[in-house]
């Protein structure tokens, strides 16, 4: 069983800052990349930024020079976000390329998500 918790959503006014928080916990072996995604009213899920175990990043060029993903250990992952705009405003899910024992097959698993929302 893995599980990925997010927390750090909220509400927000345009311009201010926010920081997310994502922790993956249960019977985890092994995790290769994560990332965080968003999901706003009646459009799909979109990547946001991803980091690789050896600390990769890669983000939407929406958010570049907004987000910065980083990682403080293998099993945290955290989002922060900077001159926040209404266009912003979506629910947030933290993912994970994870392992649950020594087959070496990763599965991606995900969060259950934390709002995002930012007034004007």
């Amino acid at each position: 069983q893995v599980r990925l918790v997010e927390s750090g959503g909220g509400l927000v006014q345009a311009g201010g800052s926010m920081r997310l928080s994502c922790a993956a916990s249960g019977s985890i072996f092994s995790i290769n990349h994560m990332g965080w995604y968003r999901q706003a009213p009646g459009k799909q899920r979109e990547l946001v930024a991803t980091i690789t175990s050896g600390g990769s990043t890669n983000y939407a060029y929406s958010v570049k020079g907004r987000f910065t993903i980083s990682r403080d250990n293998a099993k945290s992952v955290y989002l922060q976000i900077n001159s926040l705009k209404p266009e912003d405003t979506a629910v947030y899910y933290c993912g994970g390329s994870i392992a649950t024992s020594t087959s070496n097959i990763f599965s991606y698993y995900w969060g259950q998500g934390t709002q995002v929302t930012v007034s004007s």
